[in-house]
């Protein structure tokens, strides 16, 4: 059944659906233009944006220090944001580029090209960065974009909406190619989910429930950006230093996003000496430990806050300063643990045998698998792609950074000369 919309959205959605036609043809010199000048707009009005920034903290102060983090804006991210705009500016432009080309035995010419998916609708909640970075990344891609966050953010990103429209005014782009929605009506969104007239693509970026609600609802095909439940797996000839190092990092630069540590997993042969290492870098953490009988042991005697982990925890994704550890036999132990309780984000293991890691990297189902390396570099602007839409969990049709690329398609442009199908 046909969802009745109100004619005010139904003309927006009518309005970013024609712009996207236009947009698709845009060159990518214009494209970039917009970008750069969107860059020098957010740091040239950077105390408005801080401004509105401080209302949103001040109207959620009592939440988590994690949960504030996420909404936080200042001046060093502001100006990181700004150079994640630049580098997707630099960066070469997806639409139209040769993924295959081949001449049949016909003379048919084919040659698949990369083309936008279309209009994109995302959802987000609680970071107003995120506004950014999808923006950059839709719109260097040749694709529209639908943007609703979460009303945590809503002073926040109304600047940055402001500023999105200015960058494609200032640039005669049509700001119709870009909708911020101000409204926080939960009924709106489940009638945008129905709209696959106008819409193409549905992102939602955030917690478990607000993912399963739109998997449940939406008409459009998903682009799944689950939670990140990530493991770091110690093995028996992990060297200790390297470990400790990519342990804290993993957890501790920044616990409230989805690519940060969540569970420890140490292999039994090295558990007493890794944990006393890892300790005394925890501390000015006030770390929070679930962890299992035989680690509770080591910890407790080590004075540290720790509690039996039930198996509950060992599915949650904390995003704060807590963490689960386990200790386990072998890597078979530590594989059928991330195979479990894994949400197929990222997984890392530090190990001295190559053979080791080629095994746990091949076994591991996740989007991003590591090797003596910390889990907080899967992030586009981490690995080279300007940015990302999200952390992509799923196998079709994107997994892992939801860059540029990710966000075409191929399509068939077949040249001939009269031939005909016998």
């Amino acid at each position: 059944m046909k969802v009745k919309l109100a004619p005010a959205l139904e003309k927006d959605l009518k309005a970013v659906k024609q712009a996207w036609a236009q947009l698709r043809g845009l060159n990518s010199d214009k494209k970039n233009s917009v970008l750069n000048t969107l860059a020098e707009l957010l740091v040239a009005q950077q105390k408005q944006i801080l401004i509105a920034n401080r209302r949103d903290l001040e109207a959620n102060r009592h939440q988590s220090a994690a949960y504030i983090d996420r909404l936080t804006l200042t001046e060093p991210r502001l100006k990181e944001m700004a150079r994640s705009l630049k580098t997707v500016a630099e960066l070469a432009d997806p639409v139209g580029e040769i993924i295959e080309e081949k001449i049949l035995s016909n003379g048919l010419k084919l040659k698949k090209l990369r083309a936008p998916l279309g209009v994109i609708f995302m959802i987000f909640e609680s970071r107003p960065n995120v506004a950014i970075e999808a923006f950059s990344m839709a719109f260097k891609s040749g694709n529209a974009i639908i943007l609703r966050g979460g009303k945590e953010s809503k002073f926040s990103v109304a600047e940055i909406y402001r500023l999105i429209e200015k960058a494609l005014q200032l640039n005669k782009v049509n700001t119709k190619s870009f909708l911020g929605m101000t409204s926080y009506d939960r009924d709106l969104v489940n009638q945008l989910l129905k709209q696959k007239n106008y819409i193409d693509i549905v992102v939602p970026r955030g917690g478990e429930k607000l993912i399963a609600h739109v998997q449940s609802k939406s008409l459009m095909p998903v682009i799944k950006n689950d939670r990140g439940l990530c493991h770091a797996y110690i093995h028996e000839d992990a060297e200790l230093e390297m470990a400790k190092k990519i342990v804290v990092n993993a957890k501790t630069s920044r616990p409230s996003v989805c690519n940060a540590l969540e569970s420890i997993l140490i292999h039994r042969k090295l558990a007493e000496s890794f944990l006393q290492k890892l300790i005394p870098e925890l501390k000015n953490f006030d770390m929070k430990f679930f962890a299992c009988k035989d680690s509770f042991k080591i910890l407790k005697k080590h004075k540290q806050n720790v509690m039996l982990a039930k198996e509950a925890n060992f599915n949650t994704e904390y995003l704060d300063y807590k963490v689960n550890v386990k200790i386990v036999k072998n890597l078979e132990e530590a594989l059928l643990h991330i195979e479990k309780y894994g949400s197929k984000h990222s997984e890392t293991i530090i190990t001295e045998s190559e053979k080791t890691a080629r095994e746990f990297q091949s076994q591991v189902d996740a989007a991003v698998v590591y090797w003596n390396a910390s889990t907080r570099f899967t992030d586009g602007f981490e690995m080279g792609l300007g940015g990302e839409i999200g952390i992509s969990t799923q196998k079709l049709h994107v997994r892992g950074p939801v860059g540029l690329k990710e966000l075409t398609s191929g399509r068939w442009v077949v040249d001939g000369h009269g031939q005909i199908r016998q």
